[in-house]
């Protein structure tokens, strides 16, 4: 099977030799039989993370509910699971997760083991809500980790890098059933973000910012509120001088709309609000790159001047920049451990030569801001910088020893990166 390629169709697997299990016990033998593998979920990494030589586990078949515990408010997942089948699972239940990213199609255990988030001030990435996980380490033995007996090692692991072994069930906490209304407010500037970047991301359940770098503003603020019922909430025409959109609109100018989640303020269930994107589209191919940096959170009217003085470099390469808030975490390997933090995303076009030559500008106009970049996305930055963000780096690598001693599932990336 060889010129297997990830979401976005940027990225070449290295392995030809591709297996899809449909059980633990099969993952199980796979690990014990081959000498390096890795795996892979929704294949929607930008780099080679997940890349390996020789063998590639797809866990698109172990994709079932294992238990769901509504006095718990807890749920068991196989590994291969999407966001939009839990979410759909989950329709009725009276339970839902805390938060999306901007795409319901991506796996839960790749989301988590890179750390990927929604926004919100108040929410923390996708893994935070791991109460429990299930994986097996090269040895071939299943272990079982969770927050009531094993916390601090759940905290090491579940932002795992793919480097521990092949997650095979994850147990999420949920929080009761909401609504949301997204309101979208047009035009932005940054003189007005400046001066009250505070205000602005506090006035919602999750809020994103989007921009082209291309003048001083941000085209468009879609506001994503969450409703109880009998609430309501009053809608103002304007935002920090931002104008309220009258028609559903796209991230990207001159796309249009019938893929986005709804707009103009109708309220809907959490999982048709709070990812940009709607459940029943599916991206058939991204044919676009990503580039994420994370910085804390008091760095974001400097960061912002920063990026904006590179507008007339940046402005051509891309399709759209996203800027989003998360909360802190205790996860030792989450680019938001013990810091609030605001995501720097950017949708580049699919023109990864001229990408990278922009890349190492951006890092350094963002290096006095402490940007860490998102594990799975792409970025030019020395390893020793990306070390240098992760205080808990070397117990992390002593922990990944002690599950896999001889690195099985090591890869370029993490040897690069992690060790």
């Amino acid at each position: 099977m060889a010129n297997q390629r990830n979401w976005a169709g940027n990225y070449i697997y290295s392995a030809e030799n591709w297996h899809s299990p449909e059980s633990v016990e099969e993952i199980q033998q796979l690990v014990k039989k081959c000498k390096r593998l890795k795996v892979v979920g929704s294949r929607h990494s930008f780099n080679d993370i997940a890349d390996s030589t020789e063998h590639m586990i797809s866990l698109e078949k172990l994709n079932k509910v294992v238990s769901f515990n509504k006095a718990e408010s807890k749920i068991t997942i196989e590994a291969g699971m999407k966001y939009s089948e839990v979410s759909q699972y989950l329709e009725g239940t009276g339970l839902a997760l805390h938060n999306l990213a901007s795409l319901p199609h991506i796996s839960v255990a790749g989301a988590c083991a890179t750390a990927t988030h929604g926004s919100g001030d108040k929410n923390g990435n996708l893994a935070t809500i791991v109460d429990a996980m299930e994986f097996v380490n090269a040895n071939g033995e299943v272990i079982s980790l969770s927050r009531e007996n094993n916390e601090e090692e759940l905290k090491a692991l579940v932002v795992s890098l793919g480097a521990l072994g092949i997650i095979t069930k994850l147990t999420l906490n949920l929080v009761p059933d909401f609504q949301v209304r997204q309101d979208v407010y047009e035009n932005l500037t940054f003189d007005e973000f400046e001066a009250n970047y505070d205000a602005i991301f506090s006035s919602s359940y999750s809020v994103s910012l989007f921009t082209d770098w291309g003048a001083e503003r941000f085209t468009q603020v879609w506001l994503k509120r969450a409703v109880t019922e009998g609430d309501s909430i009053e809608v103002v025409s304007g935002f920090f001088g931002a104008k309220l959109a009258s028609v559903k609109l796209h991230p990207i100018a001159g796309h249009g709309a019938e893929h986005c989640t709804d707009q103009l303020g109708i309220a809907g269930p959490w999982h048709d609000r709070l990812s940009h994107f709607r459940m029943n589209f599916t991206p058939s191919s991204g044919k676009e790159l990503q580039s994420e940096y994370i910085i804390p959170r008091e760095n974001v009217k400097d960061a912002v001047k920063a990026l904006g003085a590179l507008g007339d470099k940046i402005a051509p390469l891309l399709l759209v920049s996203e800027i989003r808030s998360i909360a802190a975490d205790d996860l030792w390997m989450s680019m938001n451990y013990k810091q609030d933090s605001i995501g720097l995303h950017f949708t580049w076009k699919d023109d990864w030569s001229s990408v990278k030559q922009v890349l190492p500008e951006i890092e350094a106009a963002l290096e006095p801001f402490h940007a860490r970049p998102h594990w799975g996305k792409l970025f030019t930055m020395a390893p020793e910088r990306v070390q240098s963000f992760y205080e808990k780096l070397p117990q992390f690598r002593e922990l990944v020893r002690k599950y896999d001693p001889d690195g099985k599932f090591r890869n370029a990336f993490l040897d690069k990166y992690i060790f």
